[in-house]
């Protein structure tokens, strides 16, 4: 579905002075394609098979190869993306306000398991150094994270992170960084209601997430509706020390480590600054006593998201990410593909790649559950698309998704993580979450992913504190001008200086070295790190 079938081939590339008309069409069937030139093509631009451009067409926007008629289907990627609102004369713009949105896939009927793909060789051999913990996860960083129970004590635990930081962490050499996992929950919520569930789960999950080490730590303000021990309620914590296993039992619960700062003992502020960095620095030591070792790439959780997508996006970006994803499934690891709107219009295409009945009706159920939250809210998926996707040439929520999917490559898909829940198994995963970049990301350190792949073709400084994430540029042009933002530039591939596959395997590669510390990521460079948004469908109060 995703083979790249260039109308012509040119040399220079696209983005050089003088450069010839390229266009890229991804399916035979396709009756649209869209311009790879830097700056678009104007008008009377004569293609390589004789084709006039009746229309300017700015870059990554599609031209109609064909007449089409009135309320006949618009192809791309080889699906009907749409149906043209009026006549669409061969070499015209092809836009979204040109195209009538089909309605959603009814989830009734599906393929169900129908898919068999022949059995892909292991992909032995491969290894990165990460940081074994004792419930059996790898990190890729050794990093304290403070958990803070409601966003009241955000700016007295971020006082005390900053002072962390420049008094203690230096005396830590072998611990990474220390964040807070500020979040805006905690309190005027309804946090009874059957959907708050998901934001308590979510921040529980995260806490745990394995480049944290085992060692949780908790601000708490006293009051708040998110008491610590409903967040972190017993048992939720693993040892996080063999001594400690000798010394107390293994059938004892780890102890909650909770500062209060409306605890009596606290006079001022500085006593409440104090008191978390007392607790800091005994986490600090353990995590400082820890070493990477080498441990092989089935460790590695990956999740991969796209955000400020463009047309390019399913032609370069998402599929090299696909390619590596499948890489990664040979290679035992774990990869967590989500967004729900952006796969939604694709659920055929997913059901029938479930590894058994039971996993596609589970992917079916996640639907079904956004589908009801959207129209509750009065939206539906349409509401997805965003002014820059527009504008970087997707027309609606069908053509994005097409493109959104093949991240998740050709692997079976073997299991489904509803939002705030953690990942149980490997291989490739469906990890429901909202297509938001932030609350994505959320709910996958929460699924319990150690590695951020991040796809752009608009481009976005989005970063995360508490995993590396490696930024994919869809386009040559963006990857020049954000040379110092992004990691890898799949641009290449639209210009025909790469393959998919040398790309996928760039990445690859890329992965196990930023996994194992021997590289970092722009993102961490430069500390570019969002804060953290838990998904809440439950009323506020």
């Amino acid at each position: 579905m995703t083979s790249v079938l260039p109308i012509q081939t040119q040399t220079p590339p696209p983005n050089a002075p003088g450069a010839p008309p390229l266009t890229i069409r991804m399916h035979a069937d396709d009756n649209v394609a869209i311009v790879a030139n830097d700056g678009g093509l104007p008008a009377g631009t004569v293609l390589a098979d004789g084709l006039v451009l009746r229309d300017r067409v700015p870059q990554a926007h599609k031209v109609a190869l064909t007449d089409i008629a009135q309320g006949a289907p618009v192809v791309r990627y080889g699906v009907t993306i749409g149906r043209a609102a009026q006549p669409l004369a061969a070499g015209s713009w092809v836009h979204e306000r040109l195209l009538e949105m089909p309605a959603a896939r009814p989830l009734e009927g599906l393929p169900l398991a129908t898919v068999r793909p022949a059995p892909q060789p292991p992909l032995e051999g491969h290894t990165f150094e990460g940081y074994r913990n004792a419930d059996g996860s790898v990190g890729t960083r050794n990093i304290l994270a403070i958990t803070q129970t409601v966003q009241c004590v955000a700016g007295v635990t971020d006082f005390a992170v900053q002072r962390i930081k420049a008094e203690l962490l230096p005396r830590f050499p072998n611990v990474d960084d220390v964040v807070a996992l500020e979040h805006g929950y905690g309190c005027g919520v309804a946090i009874d209601a059957p959907d708050a569930v998901i934001p308590i789960r979510t921040l529980r999950n995260i806490s745990l997430n394995p480049n944290f080490g085992g060692e949780v730590m908790v601000v708490s303000l006293g009051c708040e509706k998110l008491q610590p021990e409903r967040l972190l309620p017993p048992g939720s914590i693993p040892l996080v020390d063999e001594r400690a296993v000798a010394d107390i039992g293994a059938s004892e619960e780890t102890p909650l480590d909770v500062v209060c700062l409306q605890d009596e003992a606290h006079v001022g502020f500085m006593s409440m600054v104090e008191s978390i960095m007392r607790q800091a620095e005994v986490h600090l030591e353990r995590l400082d006593a820890r070493r990477r070792e080498t441990v092989p790439a089935s460790e590695l959780v990956v999740g991969v998201q796209c955000g400020g997508s463009d047309a390019f996006s399913g032609v370069t970006a998402n599929p090299a990410v696909g390619f590596c994803t499948d890489l990664l499934v040979r290679a035992g690891a774990t990869v967590m593909f989500s967004e729900v709107t952006e796969v939604r219009d694709g659920i055929d295409q997913l059901t029938s790649r479930a590894t058994t009945p039971a996993v596609a009706e589970a992917m079916i159920r996640e639907m079904a559950w956004y589908d009801a939250y959207l129209q509750r809210g009065q939206a539906d998926r349409s509401a997805n698309t965003t002014p820059g996707n527009k504008k970087g040439g997707l027309s609606n929520i069908v053509e994005k998704a097409m493109g959104s999917i093949v991240k998740s490559g050709s692997a079976p898909i073997s299991g489904v993580v509803p939002p705030g829940e953690r990942a149980r198994q490997r291989g490739l995963l469906y990890t429901a979450t909202p297509a938001s970049d932030f609350i994505c990301g959320t709910l996958q350190l929460a699924a319990g992913m150690n590695l951020h792949v991040f796809t752009t073709g608009r481009g976005t400084p989005y970063g995360l504190a508490q995993v590396p994430v490696i930024k994919v540029a869809t386009r040559s042009d963006l990857a020049r001008r954000w040379h110092d933002l992004m990691d890898v530039n799949a641009g290449r591939i639209a210009d025909g200086s790469a393959s998919i596959e040398d790309v996928g395997w760039e990445l690859f590669r890329l992965m196990l070295d930023v996994a194992s510390g021997r590289k970092k990521t722009w993102t961490e460079h430069w500390k570019l790190h969002n804060q953290l948004v838990l998904f809440n469908p439950a009323p506020v109060t």
